[in-house]
């Protein structure tokens, strides 16, 4: 309903879109000086620019080779490098204010995207984020940068104009003002249809953006399934709307071009036409009617820039409304809260319900403990809330009911980056970022790591070996993603981040599954270093890997259905049971002996 009544409101007050965006430009705290400065000397343009033909009018009724004065040449001169070097620098200075704000209003965004939830970025896509970042900022950098400064100068040499006109000649001038609100009139729809297809190509500009981040992002994924012809389709309709659109751009502007050009031409012709007539009947001199036709051009040429500055600055108020929107979301809490404790707890899943949104839950009503120093495994069918109840730990999301306890007391009270902090986590992907060996292993920590401690992290994961293999040793580029890395050996490098970590709580997403058997050894050995001590949280995905957990929860369809040990599971769960049978084959009866998978 409010979505709805929007627009209908901004129709009624035109204010209402742009003042928000005025709000935003003032957010970044632009400086004003600087502004004013650059404007001043804009008005200083536009000034020395109303000086010239009159000038040129005293040279004119006054020209003969013995009559020039120097200081007519002087001034003439003077008004010429006047107004360039007070254009150049107003150009240069609006320049610079239109990067500063363009920085600032970058910087922030860039903040805002690092602490928004991670809910936010389930509903958005990344493509159009980048967007936003890249294209919506630009616009606005363009309007202050290349537009603000004409707009003054602009109003001054339109104003100055018209009066001086009516000055040389009241007569002709009342002609010309005819034919600039026809004029006027016939560029405002043009200009309205401008605007929309403006903002359908920044639409349009965010949709293929996100096309091309998904696509090049997954290129293996692209070509090992033989998708080029599909991927190639969806990039190629975002290729053919923007050039639908932008064909609709160049028919406007060939509409408006020539538009603009007859009017010049038939003003200079009527002004022309009549002004030499009235020169013939001794009505006005000839340099007043070069001074008319110099000031004819200095209103046409700053029409078209109004038309430009106004379309421009449509843009970029729709594009400050997307800025905004994304400004204005809410964002994960740093710094509220209070510390976590020193002191090792158990963490306690208290009867917690969660769902995605509006979605089905995923879980529900989900209650049990995880004992500090002890390894907890997570057991269950594809979909059951496993990895759910990992994001809730990270705290991604909030649970929808109930709450995680660290002891008696909720995590959501603590400070999210200490909370964070006690965690390593050891997925099931072992994502990598582009850079060196040492900056991944290294990745997000605060403080500077030694060369010997990195070591020691590496050779604890059973990483050392390896690294010391690679070309340039722990500054060998990984790659995008790691993808220059083996499976195993990203894997490594992310225990090894872990261990540098030395999180009090650790988390794996069956960090094995994927590996061939012998760097499953060295994970495996690995992994068990990295256990000792720590309170641990196992998503399973083969039941080998678990079975001298201190217990097991098996999860089904978002409710806990059996927690205990190996043993106590087999005897007594079913669907565990099954399990066990069909991963290895084992008999079932229970007066069999019971498979340890060792």
């Amino acid at each position: 309903m409010s979505k709805a009544s929007a627009p209908s409101r901004s129709a009624a007050n035109p204010g209402a879109r742009w003042r928000p965006f005025l709000k935003l430009i003032r957010q970044t705290q632009p400086s004003m000086p600087v502004i004013v400065f650059a404007l001043a000397l804009s008005l200083a343009t536009a000034a020395a620019g109303l000086f010239i033909p009159l000038i040129t009018r005293n040279l004119v009724d006054g020209f003969s080779f013995s009559d020039v004065k120097p200081l007519q040449i002087a001034m003439i001169v003077g008004a010429f490098l006047l107004q360039a070097a007070a254009s150049g620098t107003a150009i240069y200075l609006m320049n610079k204010v239109g990067q500063r704000v363009v920085y600032r209003l970058r910087d922030r965004l860039w903040r805002k995207l690092l602490h928004l939830p991670v809910s936010q970025f389930d509903r958005q896509q990344t493509g159009e984020l980048i967007s936003r970042m890249t294209n919506d900022t630009g616009i606005v950098k363009a309007l202050i940068s290349e537009h603000l400064s004409t707009l003054i100068s602009s109003i001054l040499s339109i104003v100055g104009s018209i009066v001086l006109l009516f000055v040389l000649d009241w007569r002709m001038t009342l002609l010309l003002l005819v034919a600039i609100p026809l004029t006027v009139g016939a560029l405002i729809p043009l200009g309205r249809a401008m605007i929309k297809i403006s903002r359908a190509m920044q639409d349009e500009n965010a949709s293929f953006t996100t096309v091309l981040a998904q696509v090049l992002s997954e290129v293996r994924l692209v070509k090992s399934s033989g998708a080029e012809p599909i991927e190639y389709e969806r990039g190629r309709r975002g290729i053919q709307s923007l050039f639908r659109l932008g064909v609709k751009e160049g028919l406007i502007s060939s509409i408006t071009a020539p538009l603009m050009s007859i009017v010049i031409m038939a003003l200079l012709v009527v002004v022309v036409g009549y002004g030499g007539m009235s020169v013939s009947s001794g009505g006005i001199s000839t340099g007043e009617l070069v001074a008319f036709v110099l000031y004819l051009l200095q209103i046409v040429f700053p029409l078209s820039q109004l038309t430009t500055f106004f379309t421009q600055f449509q843009k970029a108020v729709g594009a400050t409304e997307r800025l905004i929107d994304l400004l204005e979301q809410p964002e994960e809490e740093h710094q509220a809260g209070r510390s976590v404790p020193r002191e090792e707890r158990d963490i306690r899943i208290d009867r917690v319900s969660f769902a995605y949104g509006e979605g089905e839950p995923i879980l529900r009503n989900v209650d049990f403990a995880i004992p500090q120093g002890k390894v907890t495994a997570l057991v269950g069918p594809s979909g059951s809330g496993k990895t759910t109840l990992f994001s809730l730990l990270e705290r991604y999301y909030e649970p929808t009911e109930g709450a995680i306890r660290f002891g008696g007391d909720a995590i959501a009270g603590y400070r999210l980056p200490e909370w964070r902090s006690l965690i390593g986590y050891v997925s099931q992907e072992s994502p990598l970022v582009a850079g060196t060996v040492r900056d991944n292993i290294a990745y997000g920590l605060d403080r500077e790591v030694g060369e010997a401690e990195l070591r020691r992290a590496a050779a604890m994961a059973n990483a050392e070996s390896f690294i010391s293999e690679l070309p340039e040793g722990f500054l060998t580029e990984v790659g995008e993603r790691g993808l220059k890395l083996s499976g195993g050996q990203r894997q490594r490098i992310s225990i090894a981040r872990a261990l540098l970590r030395d999180p009090r709580i650790l988390m794996m997403d069956e960090a094995t599954s994927s590996l061939d058997s012998q760097s499953e050894a060295a994970v495996q050995d690995a992994l068990r270093k990295l256990m000792r001590g720590r309170t641990t949280i196992v998503i399973a995905h083969r039941l080998s890997t678990v079975v001298d957990a201190d217990q097991i929860v098996f999860l089904d369809r978002g409710e806990i259905t059996g927690i205990g040990t190996h043993e106590e599971l087999y005897r007594s769960h079913a669907l565990y049971r099954q399990f066990a049978d069909q991963q290895l084959r084992m008999p079932t009866s229970q007066n069999e002996e019971i498979p340890t998978f060792q």
